[in-house]
């Protein structure tokens, strides 16, 4: 019995690492296909809807969902905030190394935090000042900002790009509290929905013409594999798991996206940025001690 309810516990729990350590590779992926990032999130959002709606029809969850107006027009607004979220998140990935892109990201649970503090009046535990202090600390070391440099300076280069991917996604964290009888299938599927819908103004169609074999593979990768199948694994287990087991599995993301960028990328961080990295993920480390 015992080993039964091990194995069974188990499952959630490889779903999840197995979908954090693809997802971290998303960044050296997405530098294959070709494309900026209007583009690839056009094709991400196509995929991910396609293999969503696959799994939602072939699970049987279609007959068993509940419709709730307000919680579709929620979704509709996560969804908007998400496909941008993707978009400054590539951008950023152009401009700059993925290892300091997605350190900086990784700067929206401390947004949320402070948002959560402000709009649901959740106290700041100590755990939450020194992980606030420690990731902010960290952020500016490995974005490479100093006092006294120019907004222009610091805003360029993909750092701006970077923090708004990071304040998009804690937005869309904090907008998903109000999402609860939805099945997860039918929530994420219309949210790259309503990408492949909102999209097309911004797409240059025409980049797409020009792709070689190896650039259409990469593509299809970030959207089946990164986008659909990292979802369904994502989904799948993650309403078996403790809060406090999601919070750690989720950095595996970053963690394996700077291991990839460092063994495969050639990219080796200054002294301030590894400092900064190592602040930036002690800060977050600092968070999982909260008892409350």
């Amino acid at each position: 019995m015992m080993n039964a309810m091990n194995a069974a516990d188990r499952r959630p729990l490889l779903g999840m690492l197995l979908a954090m350590t693809i997802f971290g590779t998303v960044g050296f992926a997405a530098g294959f296909t070709g494309l900026s990032s209007y583009e690839l999130v056009f094709v991400r959002c196509l995929c991910g809807t396609l293999f969503l709606a696959a799994g939602w029809l072939l699970s049987g969850q279609a007959a068993r969902e509940r419709w709730n107006r307000k919680e579709v027009l929620l979704v509709l607004a996560s969804g908007l905030l998400l496909v941008f979220n993707w978009v400054f998140l590539f951008r950023a990935f152009e401009l700059m190394p993925v290892t300091v892109a997605i350190s900086i990201y990784y700067f929206a649970p401390v947004i949320v935090l402070l948002a959560g503090s402000l709009l649901f009046r959740e106290q700041l535990t100590w755990h939450a000042v020194v992980s606030i202090a420690l990731c902010t600390l960290g952020t500016a070391l490995v974005s490479g900002i100093r006092f006294d440099m120019p907004p222009s300076d610091w805003l360029g280069g993909g750092v701006l790009w970077a923090f708004l991917a990071a304040l998009f996604y804690a937005a869309l964290t904090l907008l998903g509290k109000g999402i609860r009888t939805m099945s997860p299938y039918a929530v994420s599927m219309l949210q790259t929905a309503l990408g492949v819908a909102i999209l097309p103004p911004f797409v240059h169609f025409g980049a797409y013409e020009g792709l070689s074999a190896s650039n259409w593979t990469a593509a299809a990768i970030v959207g089946v594999v990164h986008t659909g199948l990292v979802y369904f694994l994502f989904f799948g287990s993650v309403r078996h798991l403790s809060a406090r087991a999601i919070s750690a599995l989720v950095f595996l993301d970053p963690g394996v996206a700077i291991l990839v960028d460092m063994g495969l990328s050639g990219f080796r961080p200054t002294w301030p940025q590894a400092a900064g990295i190592a602040l930036t993920f002690g800060g977050m480390a600092v968070m999982l001690l909260r008892r409350d």
